[in-house]
């Protein structure tokens, strides 16, 4: 048995938690296969806390606790931050477009954790060749 494993990004966890109908219906069967290894990076957890305090994720009506509750439910592991992780922030190519550090640093987990990285996010194929990316 071959087992996938897979980093999703913050958007990516928000979208298969509400059932979102613009989430790749291949991307989630691929979420929902409990033989795959999932993986959701505390940054993940830090952007919808920050955002959801300052007003920026309104079309978000779980709190955190919830999240973190459904994702365990779902089977997935959560990634804590790393040393290492911080460390290769540095390497990720800054680009001009691109300068969000809560993408950045999922990116630089994707990388150092070597997991292909699940994103619908237009701006990340600016990375398709620093990490292994999966469009949703």
């Amino acid at each position: 048995l071959y087992v996938v494993q897979l980093l999703i990004d913050t958007q990516i966890l928000i979208w298969f938690q509400l059932g979102h109908s613009q989430l790749n219906p291949i991307v989630s069967e691929l979420l929902s296969d409990r033989s795959n290894e999932i993986y959701v990076s505390d940054i993940s957890l830090y952007e919808i806390t920050i955002k959801q305090t300052i007003g920026k994720l309104n079309e978000l009506s779980v709190n955190i606790e919830d999240i973190m509750s459904v994702a365990k439910q779902d089977d997935f592991q959560f990634l804590p931050v790393t040393h290492k992780q911080l460390q290769n922030y540095r390497a990720v190519p800054l680009f001009p477009t691109h300068r969000d550090p809560f993408d950045r640093l999922i990116i630089s987990v994707s990388k150092t954790e070597n997991l292909p990285l699940i994103s619908a996010d237009i701006k990340f194929d600016l990375y398709k060749d620093f990490i292994q990316l999966i469009k949703a």
